[in-house]
């Protein structure tokens, strides 16, 4: 999926943890092969070209389209599974499989687990005991430097920027790279929401702050092109500025 992922896991290791460890390994290529766009020969690739057709596809296709159906309804189009006219469900499907691996290991009984998708990250329990997650967020106009740190147990955090890819999220609604911030960071309980809320957030610019002022379950954070920032009232997170 274009990006690198990592498993911090603090629980004492078992053969059950271990082999769940492989299989979440495993299942994060799987994904990579059937939805990952920079793959020509991916199954949502062929798909994008109308080579196959979507009752071909796996029911991992058509679950992930769904989900990227309702995402599209729940953000009054702010999320598209096709930006800019091409199918690109990547917005949704990085969450989905990090919280579905997550889930892999909280099966086996790994309860103090983080899991990071390219700074997209579904955690829980403690770092160490009686010690929370502390999760850094970069800034996304000084390399190097940290903005804020989100402190939790039990959380998702989800960024979207142009500090890495650039411009890469599109606005839906006219095509063009949307430019209205530098990032937004969303924090929420699992990540595929999440995540979907942080593209969306990111696309709608300036309206995102009322919105995720508003948006049940989740607290938002960004920073604006011109560096100063906003933030949810709710947010858990300490910042350079403070």
């Amino acid at each position: 999926m274009g990006t690198v992922f990592s498993f911090d896991i603090h629980d004492a290791r078992t053969a059950a943890i271990d082999a769940a460890l492989s299989d979440a390994v495993a299942w994060l290529h799987h994904v990579d092969e059937v939805f990952s766009t920079y793959r020509s020969d991916s199954t949502i690739s062929r798909l994008a070209r109308g080579e196959i057709a979507l009752d071909a596809c796996s029911s991992e296709v058509r679950e992930v389209l769904d989900r990227c159906a309702r995402a599209a309804r729940a953000t009054e189009g702010w999320f598209s599974p096709t930006p800019g006219g091409a199918l690109d469900p990547s917005g949704l499907v990085k969450g989905w499989a990090i919280e579905r691996a997550w889930q892999m290991l909280r099966e086996a009984g790994a309860h103090h687990v983080c899991v990071n998708g390219g700074g997209d990250l579904q955690l829980s329990g403690e770092s160490a005991p009686g010690t929370p997650w502390r999760i850094g967020i970069a800034h996304p106009l000084r390399p190097g430097e940290l903005y804020a740190v989100v402190t939790g147990n039990d959380l998702a955090v989800a960024t979207s920027g142009t500090a890495e890819r650039g411009a890469h999220i599109l606005d839906p609604h006219t095509g063009a790279p949307a430019a209205g911030l530098a990032s937004v960071t969303v924090v929420g309980s699992r990540l595929t929401p999440t995540d979907v809320y942080a593209t969306a957030a990111f696309a709608m610019g300036e309206r995102a702050e009322d919105w995720l002022e508003h948006l049940d379950g989740h607290e938002g954070f960004a920073v604006l092109p011109d560096g100063r920032s906003w933030r949810t009232r709710g947010f858990p997170g300490r910042f350079a500025d403070t």
